[in-house]
């Protein structure tokens, strides 16, 4: 499985980045054991359209048209449900195990998702229900996509 991080905005060179790419590294280096043949991050600029409607909408069409066909999504959305990392962890292998090749996790920009997107996730998940600012969210997002790899595993980093 393939597993891309899709995210509105971009990571300047900050200790965000850094942090968020020291996780996506330890899945690139141990994902391979536990079935994860790669994993992508791909950011697009925020849209500048007028309206809050029409920006969701441009969004989505950019996050989409950086998908692989038939790609699986996973949206985090705040009205998304609430994992524990062992659940997200089973997700991924179920999925996995169902012969989905490529999995996209979407982080949309300030105005939410498209209903389009919203209507096609395979799961909407929420990291709690306290606003995270998207510089966060991607370092929670590859940290538990990280996680998920060790309890796959049976790595001593996630302990219950």
């Amino acid at each position: 499985m393939r597993i891309y991080i899709a995210a509105i905005g971009r990571l300047k060179k900050s200790p965000e980045h850094a942090l968020a790419d020291d996780y996506v590294s330890r899945v690139k280096k141990f994902g391979r054991t536990a079935g994860i043949t790669a994993i992508e991050v791909k950011e697009y600029p925020e849209s500048q359209a007028a309206t809050a409607v029409l920006r969701k909408s441009d969004e989505a069409a950019r996050l989409l048209a950086g998908c692989p066909p038939h790609c699986t999504l996973i949206i985090l959305d705040e009205h998304g449900k609430q994992l524990s990392s062992k659940d997200l962890a089973g997700q991924i292998d179920r999925l996995k195990d169902d012969g989905v090749q490529d999995l996209a996790f979407l982080i949309g920009g300030p105005d939410g998702h498209d209903a389009s997107l919203l209507d096609g996730a395979a799961l909407k998940i929420s990291f709690g229900r306290m606003t995270w600012p998207h510089r966060l969210v991607r370092i929670m997002l590859a940290e538990q996509i990280y996680r998920s790899v060790t309890i796959l595993l049976n790595h001593p980093y996630h302990r219950s």
